[in-house]
This record gives structure tokens, C-alpha cells and sequence, in this order.
């Protein structure tokens, strides 16, 4: 059995979890605060892996729900994905432009900080919808999670844990890009509106965060779309993730100001 600390441990941590329950494909990442995220295992068929890789890694990851609930409230331990994805999640450009590709039908993860700058996510998947995790298998995972909680933060913590890898650096600060994204060209009411868009938010669960009509988000929506030259949410998710590839020379504030 490989020591902590071998390069083969993420590969044994996979097999040990499929030991418990069968599942179809496993992904483990790395995050660092303003860094793209770093793939320490995946079984990904190599044909697809490019593809799907190169637009999370490059952007997509900052829309993902599990990086998301890490992120904005601090989540940790085990979820499953249909429980922290908003209302629509189906209807996004993150899912039709990424995660539909990945073929996945029911995914859980771990998330386990390990400081307060980084954490792992532990992601598995299947891509049957007549095989979805029942709730057994998920107790069998819960049961263990203070087990992988440990074996990640002793393999994945340690004297070097906070400093920064410059080869897998993204110019600028990716989560001040996304917030502040947009807000050069529009208004406050108007930003929300898209950033919430963008993080896969419905026209109804948008209103209710932001106590107002759903027509009146319609109508921030459409002024927006006009001020960023888009006429969908697709093109803006583009924009978004073609302005993130743009920051050579981010320094702050809304990256369309260098991109546009």
C-alpha cells in the first residue's frame, strides 16, 4: 500500500471508495485561491479529456456548483450536486457548454479545506440515470468522510501548502474577474442579474433573491445583453470565459474593460 505522501495515493483513494460503491468516473482537484485548478486524478477517457478539461480548467470550474458552495459558504464534507446546483441548472451555458459533455447523470463529491485558501473536491460520477446513488450508498460515503477528510489533508497539506504554483497560475484574481465582470458597462441591479446568470440562476430564482419581478429581471437582462454586444446566454457565458483567457495584464476590477 503506497505511504502517504506517493503519487499513487489518489489512485488508491479512488479504488478504495469504488470498493464501497461502484461508480463510472472519479476526478480529483487541487484548488488554490486565484489559481486554475490543479488534476491530481482523473479517469477520463484520453479522447475526451481535452476537451472537457481545457474549459473547466480555463474558466468553467468558477461556475461549478461544488466550487461554488466551497468558495461562497465555506461548504465542506459530502454533496451531491443536485442539491447544491440552482433551480435551472439544466438550462445554463455552464451545463450545455461543459457539463452535459461530461455525460454524467448523478454526481456526488467531498469537499475538504485545507486551509483557507485551498481545499480538494473529491468528485465522482455516474452516467446512467437507472444507476443514481441511493441513499445506502451515500450513508456508506457519509460513514467515511471523516476518514478521507484526514488521508487528503495529511497527503495534501504541508510545508509548501500555501505558496503559489506559478506554471498553474491564472493572470489576476479569477474570483475578483467574476465579480467584478460586467461592471464597467453596467448598472449595479444589472450586474446581479448576470452574475446570478451566470451562476445558473432561473429568471423566478433570481426575482426571489432579489426581491423583485420576474419581469423586471427580464428587462435587466435584456438592457444588459444590449450594453455587452450579446443576445443570449450562451454568448455570454462565451464572453465571460473569453475574457477570463484574456488577463495577461489583469489588475483588478471588470475584465471586459481589457477585453472589449
Amino acid at each position: 500500500m503506497p505511504e502517504l505522501g506517493s503519487e499513487r495515493l489518489p489512485s488508491l483513494l479512488v479504488h478504495l471508495l469504488k470498493t464501497l460503491v461502484p461508480f463510472d468516473n472519479a476526478v480529483i482537484l487541487h484548488y488554490r485561491r486565484d489559481e486554475q485548478p490543479q488534476i491530481l486524478y482523473n479517469d477520463i477517457p484520453p479522447l475526451e479529456l481535452h476537451k472537457q478539461i481545457d474549459v473547466f480548467v480555463n474558466g468553467a470550474f468558477l461556475l461549478d456548483p461544488f466550487y461554488r458552495a466551497a468558495i461562497d459558504t465555506h461548504a465542506s464534507g459530502l454533496h451531491r450536486l443536485s442539491d447544491l446546483a440552482p433551480n435551472g441548472f439544466e438550462k445554463t451555458e455552464y451545463y450545455r457548454s461543459y457539463f452535459k459533455h461530461t455525460e454524467i447523470k448523478d454526481e456526488i463529491g467531498f469537499i475538504i479545506h485545507l486551509s483557507a485558501k485551498q481545499f480538494i473536491n473529491i468528485s465522482i460520477g455516474r452516467l446512467s440515470f437507472s444507476q443514481r446513488f441511493n441513499r445506502t450508498q451515500i450513508s456508506l460515503f457519509e460513514d467515511i468522510a471523516a476518514v478521507i477528510e484526514t488521508i487528503c489533508r495529511l497527503q495534501w497539506t504541508d510545508a509548501d501548502s500555501e505558496q503559489s504554483n506559478p506554471e498553474n497560475k491564472l493572470p489576476g484574481q479569477l474570483d475578483s474577474a467574476l465579480k467584478h465582470f460586467g461592471t464597467a458597462f453596467l448598472t449595479d441591479r444589472e450586474t446581479q442579474v448576470v452574475q446570478l446568470f451566470l451562476h445558473g440562476h432561473s429568471t423566478k430564482s433570481i426575482a426571489e433573491r432579489l426581491g423583485i419581478s420576474p419581469e423586471t429581471v427580464k428587462l435587466h437582462r435584456k438592457n444588459s445583453y444590449a450594453k455587452l454586444d450579446v443576445s443570449s446566454q450562451a454568448e455570454l457565458f462565451h464572453l465571460f470565459i473569453d475574457s477570463l483567457a484574456s488577463l495577461s495584464n489583469y489588475s483588478g476590477g471588470d475584465p471586459l474593460v481589457g477585453y472589449l
